[in-house]
């Protein structure tokens, strides 16, 4: 089964999302299931991670009942106040009320304006938390986060936990070394997956394959097919491109640089890192 690891819905009236305004275009106005439901059977997808879009466990919740409501969604990495001194009991209701949806949790690190948030001592108690409870750690960092990102899942070396958008890299203005190096240092140190997810949209006019194809490749010259895992970051991934395209163009480059190993980029892998239980139709 193929399974996209990576995609939201949101409904603009819930007021949460914080950084959704209208000068974000295409992307501000409700997502829902119903409108992506067509274009997984059009694309033989069979199954989806649901990621928070919201810095609230209201949120999470919200996902949770679309979750109940569409077979599809296999699994929802949701939210919680990593710094609250309640943090432990915040992620156990969560789990009790995903009844079995929960699979990992997302701090939204790329908006916060300290750059080494994630190394504060306060965080700690979240983490173990996750850990004992077996839920995967979403990093949505950007190059600059990645080192600091390296030092915190060292200190956790139980965690698992996954790379969004391989780390956000600067395509448009042909930003390479520094995310490659640091991308390197995280793959070797660490036990961190990564999403191939999310790179059309920071790569401006430089969208061809070729212009992506450095990219890729380190990708997997990194991390391997066994700890990379496709998502389409549907609908941010409207801002470049339609889900087809995108499918598409990954399916170009990966049968490119990990020949033979799709299975695992395009299902297996999320599936595993997520246990999650497919549905079939």
């Amino acid at each position: 089964m193929m399974i996209d690891a990576h995609q939201h819905f949101w409904h603009l009236s819930r007021g949460d999302y914080d950084w959704l305004t209208p000068e974000k275009g295409v992307l501000y106005r409700d997502y829902v299931p119903a409108e992506l439901a067509p274009m997984l059977v059009d694309n033989e997808v069979g199954a989806t991670v649901l990621i928070q879009a919201a810095a609230s466990q209201a949120e999470t919740r919200y996902l949770f009942g679309l979750a109940e409501a569409y077979p599809f969604i296999a699994g929802v990495v949701g939210w919680v106040d990593f710094e609250s001194t309640d943090a432990r009991r915040g992620i156990s209701a969560l789990i009790a009320d995903g009844r079995g949806k929960l699979k990992g949790l997302r701090p939204m690190i790329q908006d916060i304006s300290d750059p080494r948030w994630i190394l504060r001592p306060t965080l700690g108690a979240a983490f173990e938390a996750m850990i004992a409870h077996d839920l995967v750690f979403d990093a949505l960092v950007r190059p600059e986060h990645i080192d600091v990102l390296r030092i915190r899942l060292m200190q956790h070396p139980t965690l698992r936990g996954v790379l969004d958008h391989a780390g956000k890299p600067d395509i448009a203005n042909e930003g390479f070394d520094t995310w490659a190096e640091s991308l390197e240092r995280l793959a070797r140190d660490t036990a961190v997956h990564c999403k191939l997810s999310g790179l059309l949209t920071e790569a401006g006019g430089r969208t061809s394959p070729e212009d992506l194809a450095p990219y890729i490749a380190h990708i997997f010259l990194c991390f391997g097919s066994k700890r990379v895992l496709w998502g389409s970051d549907w609908p941010v991934s409207n801002l470049a491109c339609d889900y087809a395209h995108w499918l598409g163009l990954s399916r170009r480059l990966v049968n490119r640089f990990a020949p033979g190993q799709e299975q695992d980029v395009f299902g297996d892998t999320a599936a595993r890192l997520y246990q999650l239980e497919v549905w079939s139709p």
